[in-house]
């Protein structure tokens, strides 16, 4: 017999994966709450129980996504080349992630939020992360002394403003020669 928990969960998975296919269908500005009902076979009140409006829906799914890239990118191990090697496959694979850009490109409203207002829950598990690996590497010396967090938060003001300008500056510097730079801001940064 499932619990109630592992119910929970399987429906919050289909709200979000409706939420996407909604995006990607229909564009974040025309996804409502009414579509992602019924693509994820839940009644409304069943979503606004877990999310108070769309745009919470969407950080939550946008926090999975982020997240989850996260738990795809192996991490190497401690150093600084390991850790911004990590950087800059995450930074690719949010680069091309579908509902990411869509966000980016076509909610600015809600991109805004989380560019110039204040750290989301995804910001906040990158910069743990990142401080975690810079620890590790000012422990075995290819990372300079300071304060982990700060730089973390560092670290991703770079990223971070490298993943939502790619497009300006594509025909400047294609996905390869982005990362290439990207790693090279973040080596110089932290190097000793």
């Amino acid at each position: 017999m499932m619990s109630i928990r592992n119910s929970d969960s399987s429906v919050e998975h289909r709200i979000l994966d409706a939420a996407a296919a909604c995006i990607l269908a229909y564009g974040v500005e025309r996804t409502t709450m009414t579509e992602i009902a019924r693509r994820a076979r839940v009644s409304r009140p069943t979503i606004y129980r877990r999310w108070p409006d769309i745009r919470w829906v969407i950080a939550e799914l946008l926090t999975v996504r982020i997240a989850g890239v996260l738990e795809e990118v192996p991490d190497r191990g401690p150093g600084r080349e390991s850790m911004v090697d990590r950087v800059v496959a995450v930074a690719e694979h949010l680069r091309n992630d579908e509902i990411v850009q869509s966000v980016i490109r076509n909610a600015p409203g809600l991109a805004m939020v989380y560019i110039a207002e204040r750290l989301g829950t995804s910001q906040q598990i990158l910069i743990d992360a990142l401080a975690d690996a810079i620890t590790a590497g000012q422990g075995e010396g290819s990372i300079r002394s300071g304060d982990p967090h700060e730089m973390a938060a560092m670290c991703l003001l770079i990223t971070q403003s490298t993943i939502q300008s790619a497009q300006m500056v594509e025909k400047l510097l294609d996905g390869r020669a982005l990362g290439v730079e990207l790693a090279r801001a973040l080596n110089g940064y932290l190097a000793p």
